[in-house]
Parts: structure tokens; C-alpha cells; sequence
């Protein structure tokens, strides 16, 4: 009886204590490798601030982006917030990655999702940011060294071409 009374005091004060962030508003910036002529991999980078409609600050959030699960890195005092990841050239493509961020309690509930082999999308993310892709540059379509080969095998014919014509 008195280990019920006490983690029954010891829950309602955890409770009154952690509250969650109510009606998130998220304002980000996003930059994406643009140019991939020798890379491997390709970065992106996602800075963003949240704000609370009943002022908490200094919350740990997580990051879900394809499956993958990452941290959000708290940047200041003032709720900017950072999430970095790389994908390999091969699997990235253009268009929109959601990056769904989640506070401790939605995270730790993905988790028990997973262990239990539950459905861990059924679980609402505290707020969702869209990073749009443009794509990425690959290199031209033709190497500068396989163009002036090209260039020079068609001047050589031509120049020998001219050379027979006028000897015959």
C-alpha cells in the first residue's frame, strides 16, 4: 500500500512537471547538397524553431526522416533546433522528405511500438516539416575530355580528307 501511494504521488508529480508542447508552430530553413559531381554522399540540414502555443521551451525532440531516427540537436534557449542527415547519391531523390519530429513521451511510444511489433505510424508526430529537393547536379551529360576527343578524331578526318582530295 505505501509503494502505491508513493508512485502514485511520484507519477502526478512527473505529470505536473513535463507537459507537452501544445499547437506546434514550426518555422524552418533547409540546405541540400546541390552539387554532387564528386560526392558520395549528399547532406541535408534542416534549421528550425518551435514555438509553443503555452510557452514551453528547451524541449528534447526526435526526428524520423525515411525510417531513420535522429536527434534534434537544441541550438539556443530560444527552441531553434537542427537535424542533419546524409544519404548515399544512389538512394536520395528530388522532390519532398518529411522530417516528422517527436517529443520524448511520441518517441519513446515508437519505440515500444517497434519492440512489441506494433505499428509505429499510428503514433502522431508533434509537428511534421516538408524539405523539398530540388535535386541534385550530377555533372554534365558529356565530359569535356570526351568532347574534345571527339572534336579532334573529326578535325583529323577532316583535315585528311581535304589532304587526299587535293593530292589526288
Amino acid at each position: 500500500m505505501k509503494y502505491l501511494t508513493f508512485f502514485t504521488i511520484i507519477q502526478i508529480i512527473t505529470s505536473v512537471f513535463t507537459e507537452n508542447c501544445q499547437k506546434p508552430e514550426v518555422t524552418a530553413l533547409a540546405y541540400i547538397t546541390g552539387d554532387a559531381t564528386i560526392l558520395t554522399q549528399i547532406a541535408f540540414t534542416t534549421q528550425f524553431s518551435l514555438k509553443c502555443i503555452n510557452g514551453i521551451k528547451g524541449i528534447s525532440l526526435y526526428a524520423e526522416v525515411n525510417g531513420k531516427a535522429l536527434p534534434a540537436v537544441r541550438l539556443s534557449a530560444e527552441n531553434k533546433y537542427q537535424v542533419s542527415w546524409t544519404d548515399d547519391i544512389k538512394t536520395t531523390f528530388s522532390g519532398d522528405y518529411s522530417i516528422k519530429l517527436y517529443d520524448e513521451e511520441s518517441y519513446s511510444a515508437i519505440r515500444k511500438a517497434i519492440r512489441n511489433s506494433e505499428d509505429p505510424s499510428s503514433i502522431k508526430p508533434l509537428a511534421v516539416i516538408v524539405l523539398n529537393n530540388p535535386g541534385i547536379y550530377m555533372g554534365p551529360w558529356i565530359n569535356s575530355e570526351f568532347l574534345a576527343a571527339l572534336l579532334a578524331i573529326f578535325v583529323s578526318y577532316a583535315a585528311f580528307s581535304a589532304k587526299s582530295k587535293l593530292l589526288a
